[in-house]
């Protein structure tokens, strides 16, 4: 079935996004949701997984250490074997730490990879119906700026690795189909030297090749046309950034940007609504997880039919060919990331359920702590986002319950709410979703030493400063509007 021109969520669903493109009501600002501290039902497993990652996060992420045996980890946290193991298999999921058996072996914490959260973002903004715009205007945001910090932490070593990358593309270009274009890009955003940035450019520029390689297969001429084109961009960017001309290097990436989502357009069917969804296997991936995806790719190629039944226990298994064990393993996750749940007993079976985004924040919030994001990198790319969701909200000025819904943000919601609903506005679920995922590491990495609330005169002076960022945008002044937000971000101790 194709998939719809757009996801309307089902009523009672939980923080619906709002889409931008036919001007539609604006739905209350979703919450940023407590993952950590039992505002996310889940299991018994899910609640020890949660622990022992917690554990992994507060031991400063040694890699390498052995947390204990199954019995000890039984012992530990006091639970059955089934219960652990369900909870070592989201652990091993996430990328946080593997299990290995027999002698000297025990739970290991490893290296994780963006994988699991990159697969878990794709689930939620599948389900509520992100397009080609919104998938490049986030890149818009947040690649220029990772451009402007490479260039100022550019070294001999990255001059070095971004030529050679260059060199390899070169070499690739008579290469039947389509080739990644994630290595420039990401690489710029690793010297950057901010983590956050490159953890989700590496989540949109994997949605990007994906979405791709649905395109409608071009003669062998054409192809190696748009890989030198392509090319041309890279080239251009990498020797803007290593001279140190940040101006043109990021006209060139914008320019590059929006060249590549008109070809999507172009060249994909249906390309104008939702991205249909495309199968994200990590390599190495289990059995189970594979299982899970191919599950996960049928609901959304059906138009994610939310209380549809997939199917008992027993038709998955033959369906899928798989054993008992490895269905059950499948289901768990799908359950974890919300996809569908199972109900036994007579006329039970999987049925298809709405996504919650709060697997994408805790995936990539557990990622992010391994990366050592600190502060300065979530103030960074926050003001990003802000920054760049100010256009699309003072576009929307002259809709009566828009402009309504920011003046009662300015004028009732606490102050970090305030900075929620701007973007929430702004109407692109990839903004939203990010900005909930920056919101809740924050929120961990504060902990107990939270600062407390800002004093009443100091409170007063915040929402007098909203004020005048709702003042500029209903006056259509992008400009005043941004400067204000920058002032008022610089001045938010929380940030």
């Amino acid at each position: 079935m194709a998939t719809p021109a757009a996801r309307v969520p089902p009523a009672g669903d939980a923080d619906p996004l709002p889409r931008t493109r036919t001007a539609p009501p604006v739905p209350p600002v979703p919450p940023v949701r407590d993952v950590r501290d039992g505002a996310r039902p889940g299991t018994l497993g899910t609640r020890v997984a949660q622990r022992i990652e917690d554990e992994i996060v507060r031991s400063g992420w040694p890699v390498g250490r052995n947390l204990g045996s199954e019995q000890r980890l039984q012992d530990r946290y006091g639970v059955s074997k089934s219960v652990l193991r369900e909870a070592v298999r989201l652990v091993e999921h996430h990328g946080a730490a593997r299990m290995r058996r027999g002698p000297g072996g025990g739970l290991f914490v490893t290296a994780p990879d963006v994988a699991p959260a990159a697969r878990a973002m794709v689930t939620y903004l599948d389900y509520v119906g992100t397009t080609v715009d919104d998938l490049i205007d986030a890149r818009l945001l947040l690649e220029p700026r990772a451009v402007v910090l490479a260039s100022e932490r550019l070294t001999e070593d990255g001059v070095r690795r971004l030529r050679g990358l260059l060199e390899q593309e070169s070499r690739r270009r008579t290469e039947p189909g389509i080739w990644s274009q994630d290595p420039v890009h990401t690489a710029l955003c690793e010297l950057s030297g901010n983590p956050v940035l490159l953890a989700f450019t590496e989540v949109l520029t994997r949605l990007t090749d994906r979405y791709a390689h649905t395109a409608r297969r071009k003669s062998k001429a054409e192809a190696v046309r748009n890989k030198k084109a392509a090319g041309r961009s890279h080239a251009a960017i990498v020797d803007a950034v290593i001279a140190g001309d940040t101006g043109p290097a990021c006209a060139v990436m914008t320019e590059h940007l929006r060249e590549t989502a008109g070809w999507l357009k172009r060249n994909r069917p249906g390309a104008a609504g939702p991205l249909p969804w495309q199968l994200l296997e990590a390599p190495g991936a289990k059995l189970s997880e594979l299982v899970a995806a191919r599950i996960q790719d049928a609901v959304a190629a059906d138009g994610w039919p939310v209380g549809a039944l997939l199917g008992s226990e027993a038709d998955l298994m033959d369906r899928y060919g798989t054993s008992r064990a490895v269905l059950r393993e499948a289901v768990r996750l799908l359950e974890h990331h919300g996809v569908a749940r199972m109900r036994r007993g007579p006329g039970g079976g999987l049925r298809v359920t709405a996504p919650d985004p709060a697997a994408s924040i805790d995936s990539l919030a557990l990622y992010l702590g391994y990366r050592r994001a600190g502060a300065e990198h979530l103030r960074t790319v926050r003001e990003a986002i802000e920054l760049g969701a100010l256009g699309p909200v003072t576009a929307r000025r002259r809709e009566p319950e828009a402009a309504g819904r920011l003046e009662a943000a300015a004028r009732e919601a606490p102050p970090a709410r305030f900075h929620d609903a701007l973007v929430h506005l702004a109407g692109n679920p990839v903004l939203t979703l990010f900005l909930r995922i920056l919101s809740e590491l924050r929120r961990r990495q504060a902990g107990a030493d939270a600062p407390p609330g800002p004093a009443a005169d100091a409170q007063d002076v915040r929402e007098a400063a909203h004020r005048e960022v709702v003042a500029a945008v209903l006056a259509g002044d992008v400009s005043l509007a941004r400067h204000r937000v920058r002032r008022d971000l610089a001045a938010c101790p929380a940030w």
